[in-house]
């Protein structure tokens, strides 16, 4: 995905990481229910870690958070590492500050501190 592109994009590393890249605002309206599939489908593809790049989403709400908690809860069933990779803008990470959820998932300062996790 190119960087000034929105959306989701999804790639498996060489390591058997899936890296899921996400631009843009995530919303009910773009971009959640292409995470939700996106997180399915690295669980599904026996990955060994997942990251998910949320360095380039300017805007995030409840239904973003729905499904990165559904995510995790796959996640967790599978045995699989779920990584919130950053920098983090203010308005996204406030989302996890203000509903209580920043504990329920493991963040890294950027994709590449993720992806060594």
């Amino acid at each position: 995905m190119a960087e000034d592109e929105r959306g989701v994009g999804s790639e498996k590393t060489a390591d058997d990481v899936v890296l899921i890249r996400v631009r843009g605002s995530l919303d009910g309206w773009s971009g959640s229910g292409d995470l939700s599939a996106a997180l399915t489908g690295a669980v599904a593809d026996g990955c060994v870690r997942t990251v998910v790049d949320l360095s380039g989403v300017t805007f995030a709400d409840s239904a973003a958070l729905h499904s990165l908690l559904g995510g995790q809860r796959e996640h967790v069933k599978a045995g699989v590492p779920l990584v919130l990779a950053g920098p983090l803008h203010s308005g996204v990470r406030r989302l996890f500050e203000v509903t209580g959820t920043a504990g329920a998932f493991r963040f890294a300062d950027d994709v590449e501190s993720a992806l060594q996790c």
